[in-house]
């Protein structure tokens, strides 16, 4: 049985082993990743762009969280697609796989960004979904865990990993992550 000490003491583990790299691959430090996520948003923001927000499961509805801060405190247009009556209308209908990609296609533009938050990083709705937001010209900011080889985290302009293998303790690094990404966007303007 995990402990609650325990577990704090390896989620605090999982937040200072948190990398960020670019396009390119290369690593840098956290910091630095949240400075970029913030710089990257806000430009977004000022050419009229909007961020467009997805995940599965849990990180659905961090999604959907950080879709409704995003837009409450920083004035983004935001989109979280996390209606049921769509995402089962896509799945039954054309394929899971297409649940995020093809709103993503029918909305997104090169001034938006997508926050793909994924624990595994390998979801293949979610590796679709960037592919669109490519197609689109848009940016592309993963949130993974698990294997650091996972596929979403080399797809993105700027790739958060934790380096945890609970799904547990990566939501709730991403959580905390997201929430320092919206601070620093708040304060940044």
């Amino acid at each position: 049985m995990i402990r609650y000490i325990q577990y704090m003491n390896e989620l605090h583990e999982a937040l200072l082993g948190a990398q960020a790299s670019g396009a390119d691959g290369r690593t840098f430090e956290l910091d630095a990743g949240l400075e970029r996520f913030a710089a990257l948003t806000l430009e977004a923001r000022r050419r009229g762009g909007g961020l467009f927000f997805i995940g599965n499961g849990a990180s659905a509805m961090m999604a959907g969280h950080m879709a409704a801060d995003a837009e409450k405190n920083a004035g983004f247009k935001t989109w979280a697609f996390n209606d049921a009556a769509l995402l089962t209308a896509i799945a039954n209908d054309l394929s899971f796989e297409d649940v995020f990609a093809l709103p993503i296609r029918r909305h997104a533009g090169a001034d938006d960004v997508l926050v793909a938050i994924s624990s595994s990083g390998n979801s293949k709705n979610i590796l679709a979904a960037i592919e669109a937001m490519r197609e689109k010209g848009g940016r592309v900011v993963s949130l993974t865990g698990m294997h650091p080889d996972n596929r979403a985290r080399v797809l993105g302009d700027l790739n958060l990993y934790v380096p945890a293998q609970s799904y547990g303790l990566i939501e709730a690094a991403h959580q905390a992550i997201l929430h320092a990404w919206m601070d620093r966007t708040v304060e940044a303007g």
